[in-house]
């Protein structure tokens, strides 16, 4: 018969008064209140800064606006200048024309502000990255410390998402969801969008459709190479299902064919739904902006947008790490995961009846 009596060891500790943790007291957490005051102060400093030297407003251009006098005409003149149409700009033309054509869907190669904005912030990343994996320690500084939470953080998420199996799928993940972290930040940096040839990555649809089909290719590929042609395509096109008799065969061949569809609108909502929500969070800044003035910047609308970005980043990564995983998961695999949660249930269910005839 097992002992309950708690030994020594396992009692709980007596705490008193002063075991109690005043934060007024506390010097980390002054320092975090100082640093956090400091930060929101730097950014509306920054932002203000920003806007004086850096307006969104061309002047040149919407002066005779400006001076017709009417409220409501100044407002649309501010709104019309910090607003940035979904087309980037070109910053160099293959054919050598001084500037690009103005329609909204063209066919000539070009590097646009996007592009080179793109192409500045992967650099950097990459940068970044080699010098915080670089010497690595056992007393380890900061760089290698936010390097392995960060590692951690993201394999725990995988992990968690789809199990054991997906940190075979780490790099892919980590990479879209740090890139794409980045890209969506930069539009939030001032003068990002105003200073020619800078433009926030994932505000063009151009980078987002890019993305996504990088992300269909990499995890058809991976389909493909883990069940083989044949075994890929049965996911689709069932045709031993006619074995069970031709209902289950139309049945089956049904769903494939919806599921074959389905393939193909995936890059599509990827690209759709990241190109949305960060062009229209730089619409919703631009407008509140314009009618806030010249030295009231919506910090608060500033903060919803790292937010509404990192989730963005997170539910591109996390949704492309779960096609893979669908993709190389056959039929088989999912009829026996039914079965363990039909048995785990059924066990759930016998363990009180067995308690009760025991006791």
């Amino acid at each position: 018969m097992p002992n309950d009596t708690a030994s020594p060891d396992n009692e709980p500790l007596p705490r008193g008064a002063a075991d109690e943790i005043d934060f007024s007291q506390d010097r980390t957490s002054r320092i975090s209140m100082r640093f956090l005051v400091g930060a929101i102060v730097g950014l509306l400093v920054l932002n203000i800064a920003a806007f004086v030297f850096l307006p969104p407003l061309d002047l040149d251009k919407n002066e005779s606006c400006l001076e017709a006098g009417g409220l409501t005409e100044s407002i649309n003149c501010l709104v019309n200048g910090t607003l940035h149409m979904p087309r980037p700009h070109e910053v160099w033309i293959a054919s050598g024309a001084s500037h690009g054509s103005h329609d909204l869907m063209t066919f000539e190669v070009s590097i646009t502000d996007t592009l080179l904005t793109m192409m500045a912030l992967t650099a950097i990343v990459l940068l970044v990255l080699i010098l915080a994996t670089r010497g690595r320690s056992d007393v380890p500084g900061f760089f290698q410390n936010f390097a392995e939470w960060a590692h951690e953080s993201l394999s725990g998420w995988s992990v968690g998402m789809g199990g054991s199996v997906a940190l075979k799928y780490l790099p892919i993940f980590a990479a879209f969801f740090v890139l794409i972290l980045v890209f969506n930040w930069s539009g939030l940096i001032p003068g990002i969008g105003i200073v020619p040839g800078t433009r926030a990555p994932t505000s063009d649809l151009n980078v987002t459709i890019g993305l996504a089909l990088f992300a269909f290719i990499y995890f058809e590929y991976q389909g493909f190479r883990q069940l083989g042609v044949g075994g890929y395509l049965s996911k689709f096109f069932p045709i031993h299902e006619f074995r069970n008799g031709i209902g289950a065969g139309l049945i089956g061949l049904f769903v494939g064919l919806i599921e074959f569809i389905l393939e193909f609108v995936k890059p599509l909502t990827l690209s759709m739904r990241l190109f949305g929500n960060i062009y229209g969070g730089e619409v919703a800044i631009a407008i509140v902006t314009a009618l806030a003035g010249a030295f009231l910047i919506p910090v608060a609308l500033y903060g919803l947008e790292i937010i509404l970005t990192f989730v963005q980043a997170l539910i591109f990564s996390t949704l492309t790490l779960m096609f893979v995983l669908t993709a190389i998961e056959t039929h088989h695999e999912e009829g026996h995961e039914e079965e363990a949660h039909a048995s785990e249930a059924s066990a759930g269910q016998e363990a009180p009846s067995g308690a009760t005839a025991s006791a």
